[in-house]
């Protein structure tokens, strides 16, 4: 039960703090309006660190907060049984941090008349609609995420402590944010992408509009499928 709740409370602060900077970025009247690309995509790296430290805190080493990371260590370690489970709480972890960024800004979505950009809040969406470009842009970045993580993590690296390889994650989901994040809004992340959107479907949001669900398939399969290929590499090779 302990890493289960630290999968829930890490995805929690992950999606709070890391929709929350895009729910500055968009919404109308907030004091972080326009703050543009790379505020957002330093407020997710940040996010991503405090996420781990809070999962660690509260009972999950792994500090996984990815369905996707959950995918690639299990193929990695043949063992399947925390899968459903973490996925499960990191899920649902992301699903009441978008219900706390609702609340924070709660204001503000009456102000707010673009549907896209509330949606944007919650869930990502391409720049250009292109499924089989979209399902590769998704799965790549998955797959550098989950090389980059085993890459950090690796025997050569015998020196690094936790908590500096904490902040390594965070500069690699910046990294990703900033040259693979333009195509798709880079969720690498099936939790990240589904609770949410489930939150805005639900949520009785003013102005809001549909939920993306025709495109909903591609962040939750092409996560999955980058980090199965990037694991069978690293079984392989790594």
């Amino acid at each position: 039960m302990s890493e289960l709740i630290g999968e829930f409370l890490g995805t929690f602060v992950l999606i709070l703090l890391g929709n929350g900077v895009v729910a500055g970025a968009l919404l109308e009247h907030s004091k972080a309006k326009n703050g543009g690309w790379i505020v957002i995509t330093a407020g997710w790296a940040f996010a991503v660190v405090f996420g781990i430290f809070v999962a660690k805190a509260f009972g999950s080493p792994g500090a996984h907060l990815n369905p996707a990371v959950t995918l690639s260590v299990a193929i990695q370690s043949g063992n399947f049984e925390n899968l459903i489970p973490f996925s499960a709480a990191q899920i649902s972890g992301a699903f009441l941090g978008s219900v706390f960024v609702y609340l924070h800004y709660l204001p503000h979505w009456k102000k707010t008349a673009d549907k896209s950009a509330i949606l944007a809040i919650f869930s990502t969406e391409p720049a250009i609609s292109h499924s089989l470009s979209n399902f590769i842009s998704e799965a790549l970045g998955t797959a550098v995420l989950i090389l980059g993580i085993h890459s950090i993590f690796s025997e050569t690296n015998t020196g690094l402590t936790p908590a500096f390889g904490a902040f390594l994650v965070g500069i690699l989901v910046w990294a990703i944010g900033l040259s693979m994040g333009g195509t798709t809004g880079y969720a690498i992340n099936p939790a990240r992408d589904l609770g949410p959107r489930l939150a805005h479907w639900i949520l009785p949001i003013p102005n809001k509009g549909k939920s993306g669900w025709k495109y909903a398939w591609i962040p939750i399969i092409a996560p999955f499928t980058g980090a199965a290929v990037a694991a069978l590499f690293l079984k392989l090779f790594g």
